[in-house]
């Protein structure tokens, strides 16, 4: 007796051959855009109620929903991710928010291209974001990371690259402590 042969995608019923009317697309019924746009404005409603905890937690979950419906390289999924970084930036973690940006700016260079103006307008949110850092947090290494995405994406000559060059020149040179054994009189 010979084993029964089971196929990769199952058993084939009547609806797997249905497919739609010619000249219409399916949506995903869980997440259309108008149900994101709805969930966006939730979490910004709820960021500005000051609730950024519960911000980020619906957040976080509408990432993993839009990641789910749309995959990872879609428009959607990055624009569920800078939110995630602005959040995360106004809740002090600007490390983390930074990481968002970086992490959407990356994406945006997969599904729009280096010339789009919006990976153009992503990269200057992430510098933004770098800029407004806190003296005590790892703005130089941060910097760093930006510099070499930056570069990689608008060349070594682009405006926004030699901003970028300045500041981490500007921080090296800033002394941050009195080095050991100075003493003012």
């Amino acid at each position: 007796m010979s084993e029964p042969l089971y196929r990769p995608w199952g058993t084939v019923t009547p609806e797997f051959w249905a497919t739609a009317a010619p000249g219409t697309a399916t949506v995903p019924e869980g997440l259309r855009p108008e149900t994101l746009r709805a969930r966006l404005a939730k979490v910004a409603e709820v960021a500005q109620d000051g609730r950024l905890q519960d911000a980020a937690a619906l957040a976080a979950q509408l990432d993993l929903d839009t990641t789910a419906e749309y995959g990872e390289s879609h428009l959607h999924t990055v624009q569920v991710r800078e939110v995630r970084g602005y959040i995360a930036a106004l809740m002090g973690d600007h490390a983390t928010g930074l990481a968002w940006y970086l992490h959407a700016v990356q994406l945006r260079v997969t599904i729009q291209g280096p010339k789009h103006p919006d990976v153009e307008a992503a990269t200057r949110r992430a510098y933004s974001l770098w800029r407004a850092m806190p003296p005590e947090s790892d703005r130089p290494g941060l910097g760093a990371e930006l510099l070499t995405i930056a570069t990689d994406i608008h060349g070594a000559d682009s405006l926004l690259v030699r901003h970028i060059r300045e500041r981490l020149y500007g921080l090296a040179l800033t002394p941050t402590t009195a080095p050991a054994g100075l003493h003012s009189a």
